[in-house]
């Protein structure tokens, strides 16, 4: 415990809780820059990816194994207008070179339905597992939860 109450963090630990973030951030990234090669080099060959459209407690509505199945999924985001992904809080439990964590994200989609401009907001939550290899850190398993969503209009820029 350091001297003002805070615990004491070793160097290794606070690089690797930094690269786990900007892990996540890139994620982020690349999905609102349509980076979808981006974002796939962001997970391991073997990794597992699972969504839950409904919540917590519900089935997957899709799971996917490997890299390569990732691509209808960040393709997916195509049919929107733009989007932003906002990071929020997020948790990480290091054990050597792997770690789990949460991370919370306010993300927007802009669309055009029946000539209408919308707006979706989905409040999502990712429960991660990472894997340090060869010196960074990837993606191993990926659960996004949708805990809600909101869609209403949205005025056209002006």
């Amino acid at each position: 415990m350091s001297t003002n109450g805070t615990p004491d963090v070793a160097p290794r630990e606070h690089a690797d809780r930094l690269a786990i973030r900007a892990l996540v951030d890139a994620y982020a990234h690349c999905a609102d820059r349509r980076d979808a090669d981006g974002q796939r080099s962001l997970f391991t060959e073997d990794t597992h990816f699972v969504v839950y459209m409904d919540g917590e407690g519900t089935e997957p509505t899709q799971e996917l194994d490997g890299r390569e199945a990732l691509t209808p999924v960040f393709a997916d985001l195509n049919r929107y207008q733009a989007t932003t992904h906002f990071n929020g809080q997020s948790t990480v439990a290091l054990e050597g070179d792997r770690a789990t964590g949460e991370s919370y994200c306010l993300a927007h989609h802009l669309f055009t339905e029946g000539g209408e401009r919308k707006l979706m907001i989905a409040s999502l939550r990712y429960l991660d597992t990472f894997h340090k290899r060869d010196g960074a850190w990837l993606f191993t398993e990926r659960r996004l939860y949708v805990d809600w969503t909101e869609t209403r209009q949205s005025q056209a820029q002006t």
